[in-house]
């Protein structure tokens, strides 16, 4: 056990040194938008271009590991929106958001620094790209395109069906401008191409790479200042569930039924999807009016994650052994 909490302490801590450091006011909890900003823009690509152009495409390109993310996470996406609209008679746009909390990992923020602390960064970052094509392609276009479907379009005469697709037409459109996504095929071509960069510029990648892991989790725990849980207890219940135990178990089953892969991956795309959900998605909630429940969600999974991950890898090395 000792050697499972030498890997998730420190990653809290530096969540805690977030949140506490924001708490006390030496730092603004608007000024996390800015350190986020940063990773987003600059630290990711250029840890995900390091993680895949010193890699061959053989290596990193595995179909098995994105087929069961992907697999996992669209089973508990809609199996939330299911359980949102069906059982509890939510709204699509209000479901959409729950089941997007429920599918869409933290994986560059909070799993990378986890499966790097477990496998290294060079398992981590392979599957920190692999994940981000199957959230920022399939994933949140999907999510978010289910959430406008319930948008007011009548006063513009638009249906249910031409929201959607505009909204999957948007959701195109913010891909191709993701730096990430650019992180990601430059990092494939120059693989590919067997290209090098010069040392001056590679060094200058890697210092911005390295830097990626402990901005992302003091943003994280930032960002959690201020948030508050009352009167919403059900919904932030269902959300964690759905993100901190069936996402993961949903993907450990598709691990087991497709085809195998290199066991370090098998664990890794399991870690990826236990890690609560993605940083902005009280922001992304904010769009229909639901960041409220979305922010609860988040706090409430976020300090769940470490006694949920702790549990996960003891049983990972338990079984490993």
């Amino acid at each position: 056990m000792l050697s499972v909490l030498a890997i998730t302490v420190p990653i809290y801590l530096l969540v805690a040194a977030g949140f506490l450091t924001t708490r006390a006011g030496l730092f603004q909890r608007a000024e996390m938008r800015v350190f986020g900003k940063y990773v987003i823009n600059l630290a990711l690509p250029a840890l995900l271009f390091n993680a895949l152009s010193q890699r061959s495409v053989a290596e990193v390109l595995n179909p098995v590991f994105i087929a069961a993310y992907a697999l996992g996470a669209l089973v508990v996406m809609l199996g939330g929106v299911l359980w949102a609209t069906r059982l509890q008679g939510r709204r699509l746009s209000v479901a959409a958001i729950m089941g997007m909390g429920m599918s869409c990992p933290n994986s560059g923020f909070i799993g990378f620094p986890l499966v790097a602390q477990t496998f290294g960064p060079q398992v981590a970052g392979v599957g920190l790209a692999l994940a981000m094509v199957v959230e920022n392609f399939l994933l949140l276009p999907l999510a978010m395109a289910l959430a406008d479907a319930d948008a007011d379009g009548a006063a513009a005469g638009a249906t249910r069906s031409e929201r959607m697709r505009a909204a999957l037409r948007q959701s195109v459109i913010g891909v191709v401008r993701n730096p990430m996504i650019w992180g990601i095929a430059l990092g494939f071509l120059f693989s590919l191409l067997g290209w090098k960069l010069p040392l001056p510029v590679a060094k200058a990648v890697d210092l911005l790479a390295m830097s990626c892991a402990a901005i992302s989790l003091f943003v994280i725990g930032g960002s959690l200042v201020g948030i508050q849980v009352q009167g919403m207890a059900r919904d932030v219940l269902a959300v964690a569930f759905g993100k901190l135990v069936a996402h993961p178990l949903a993907v450990l089953c598709a691990v087991v039924l497709l085809p195998d892969m290199p066991r370090d991956l098998q664990l890794t795309v399991v870690l990826m999807a236990a890690v609560p959900m993605l940083g902005i998605y009280p922001i992304l909630a904010q769009r229909h009016g639901h960041d409220g429940m979305a922010a609860a969600a988040q706090l409430g999974t976020t300090v769940a994650s470490f006694f949920t991950l702790t549990s996960l890898l003891w049983v990972m090395q338990r079984m490993g052994s």
